[in-house]
């Protein structure tokens, strides 16, 4: 063995790393499938350097293994029982992460997870919900998240939430505990189905993020096994050709916030619409000189090109989910500044 003769100087991972080569490939990669990424490192790692096993330390570790888990008798499984055992091989903070992932609302409340849920969706399921009823909810989450969600509601409903919200106060135990199983059992469990990604738009995402090679390469290879997917995937995909649907007043916003260096990389490897684009938005003297830039580049790799127009794509796209722009088919609309 690479670093020890002795079974008893061997580390847990390494204990883990012996148990799983034992049971061979098939068994090993179900248990793998069920592992963090931390731990399948740390297991593989010390596969790795495990070096050779004589058979009779693997036989007396299996043996030492059934005896553990016979010697036991009835075993009880809780949250604080995993807890310690995670705490032995994990840093502190993975282990409060994990904890409050399989704790769900024991661990996390209920209106934890109403308080990250966005305000819009949010008031669009409780303007249907009775005015009390909305008030508790607002009530129990942060105030600025309730803040939002009010002004969203429409304004008759607002105002009697915010009444019911003056002359509230404390709420009995039964009434709260009936809201929560209201919230988990009909909103949050619609809302997990309705927010399932769907994978078509996820591969449009990934593909958005390769470069243009790899890109052009896969929707190849995808057009060859599946047109259907390929063509679905390059609807979803928004590309620097895309900000043509931009309106002038969108393409202005986007001018002032992207890095100077990045724009005269991307549109010197971009097609000329895109590039009347830009220009058609800038002053003279900056067209002028933005022009001068791109020619002074001289030849330029596609790979830095692809990287320049990747991030002003990334930068339109959050700009638009910030609301500070429209990412429609171009048509100007009064914005107000």
């Amino acid at each position: 063995m690479a670093k020890a003769n002795d079974q008893a100087n061997l580390t847990g991972p390494e204990k883990a790393a012996v148990l799983m080569l034992t049971l061979g490939e098939e068994q090993c990669s179900k248990l793998f499938a069920l592992m963090h990424e931390e731990e399948i490192k740390e297991i593989s790692r010390a596969m790795a350097q495990l070096g050779n096993v004589r058979a009779d330390q693997v036989e007396r570790l299996c043996t030492d293994f059934t005896e553990s888990l016979g010697g036991k008798g009835n075993i009880i499984g809780s949250f604080d029982s995993t807890e310690r055992l995670l705490q032995k091989t994990l840093p502190r903070e993975r282990v409060a992460q994990i904890m409050e992932e399989i704790r769900g609302p024991a661990g996390r409340t209920m209106w934890d997870k109403i308080g990250n849920v966005n305000e819009a969706v949010l008031a669009n399921y409780l303007k249907n919900e009775y005015p009390q009823t909305v008030a508790v909810v607002l009530s129990k989450v942060k105030p600025d998240h309730a803040a939002r969600v009010l002004a969203v509601l429409p304004d008759s409903f607002a105002m009697e939430v915010v009444m019911r919200m003056l002359r509230m106060e404390s709420v009995q135990k039964d009434v709260l505990d009936g809201v929560e199983r209201t919230l988990r059992s009909e909103f949050m469990s619609n809302l997990a189905r309705s927010t399932r990604r769907d994978s078509h738009e996820m591969m449009a995402e990934i593909f958005n993020n390769l470069d243009r090679v790899a890109e052009t390469r896969f929707i190849a290879a995808l057009e060859e096994r599946s047109r259907e997917s390929a063509e679905r995937i390059k609807g979803l995909m928004f590309t620097f050709d895309d900000l043509q649907r931009l309106s002038a007043a969108a393409v202005q916003v986007l001018l002032r916030a992207i890095e100077k260096d990045k724009l005269p990389l991307a549109l010197k490897g971009a097609s000329e619409k895109v590039r009347d684009l830009f220009f058609a938005n800038l002053s003279e003297r900056a067209g002028k000189m933005l022009r001068e830039e791109i020619e002074q580049l001289g030849p330029v790799k596609l790979r830095d090109v692809d990287e320049a127009q990747a991030s002003i794509v990334l930068l339109a796209k959050d700009m638009a989910a910030q609301g500070q722009i429209e990412i429609g088919e171009g048509k100007d609309e009064e914005l107000v500044y």
